[in-house]
């Protein structure tokens, strides 16, 4: 029985098409359609409790979460491959990179595109004033510092090693291209020509042409 990806469009489970196609691993897809509210539809929930994408289900496993099904992958059909080996220096920065690729680098990009929502979505004329003021000063106070910081951190990175673990493609950049991504759409990398040559770079491969085609249109 093959691996089944639960593929939400437009989300995070297309790095785990991308993933396979590097591995050449055999799996099925199950398309879910955003709703127009753009959260999962309830049918995830059958296949997962949080009701989340991305999610895989292989021989009856099921596992939830990028960095989780990842590592899982990479466990069960990696062979060594897309991992740096375990001791050395490229493996600590590996680990590091695929932690950090949600737990520090989405957040404030998350932020920022929940609090433009909150903005642009209709309102009466007498509190729009007061939305507009909060979400200005939550910006400058809290977003935008962080996620200049963390792209700038990324861009010194990618300054000194072609890769985000080192000079070899790893995992680590699978997980990190969903943030860069991110910020093509939601910051300014027109001073950070390494991160915009990151995504030339990975927009060339062909195994992430072939995850495209597989899953379908992509934005974020």
């Amino acid at each position: 029985m093959a691996l089944i990806v639960h593929h939400l469009n437009n989300s995070r489970s297309q790095r785990i098409l991308w993933l396979l196609e590097e591995l050449e691993v055999p799996y099925e897809i199950q398309h879910h359609q955003r709703q127009p509210n753009m959260l999962a539809p309830p049918e995830l929930k059958k296949v997962h409790a949080l009701g989340k994408s991305p999610v895989v289900v292989d021989d009856g496993v099921v596992v939830a979460e990028s960095g989780a099904i990842v590592e899982y992958i990479l466990d069960k059909y990696g062979h060594g491959r897309l991992r740096p080996l375990a001791g050395t220096p490229e493996f600590l920065q590996y680990r590091y990179w695929t932690y950090y690729a949600e737990g520090s680098a989405m957040p404030p990009l998350l932020m920022r595109l929940v609090f433009g929502k909150i903005v642009s979505q209709p309102k009466p004329f007498f509190i729009q004033p007061i939305v507009k003021k909060i979400a200005s000063g939550v910006e400058s106070l809290l977003i935008a510092p962080n996620v200049n910081a963390n792209l700038d951190f990324q861009e010194k990175t990618l300054a000194k090693s072609s890769w985000f673990a080192g000079a070899q493609f790893s995992a680590a950049d699978i997980m990190m291209s969903f943030p860069v991504e991110a910020a093509r759409h939601r910051a300014d990398l027109s001073t950070r020509p390494h991160l915009v040559k990151f995504l030339e770079t990975i927009h060339a491969r062909p195994a992430y042409k072939r995850a495209l085609e597989r899953g379908g249109p992509y934005e974020i």
